[in-house]
């Protein structure tokens, strides 16, 4: 039997919600959605790809544990915001001016790997 907590919610319940709440993060991270806070898009593509991190990490700690419902869920947002975030990373690309021909590939005093 599934426990009920007080405000309802059962724990198949609360495992998705903690999951969207992961997604939503990661989607406003990418500057997909706006920030509830703000209500402007921000972008922080490091800290989408922590968000993305904990859920891989959820995905290898819960493996075995989870229904067939929980497990899509699961993967169906990883995927998702896997490629999100490589489509995100390529703008981010686009964006980065290429450095000028003939500049040096490392900063001044760097050569040598010292």
């Amino acid at each position: 039997m599934e426990e009920t907590k007080p405000a309802g919610l059962s724990r198949r319940d609360m495992f998705l919600a903690l999951l969207h709440s992961f997604q939503s993060s990661a989607m406003q991270q990418m500057g997909k959605i706006p920030s509830p806070f703000s209500g402007q898009i921000e972008r922080d593509l490091e800290q989408a790809r922590l968000s993305i991190d904990m859920l891989e990490m959820l995905e290898e700690r819960t493996s075995g544990n989870l229904t067939g419902e929980e497990a899509r869920f699961l993967k169906h947002v990883l995927t998702e915001l896997r490629l999100n975030y490589v489509a995100e990373m390529d703008e981010e690309a686009k964006r980065t001016p290429a450095p000028p021909a003939g500049a040096p590939a490392e900063p001044p005093g760097q050569a040598g790997g010292i």
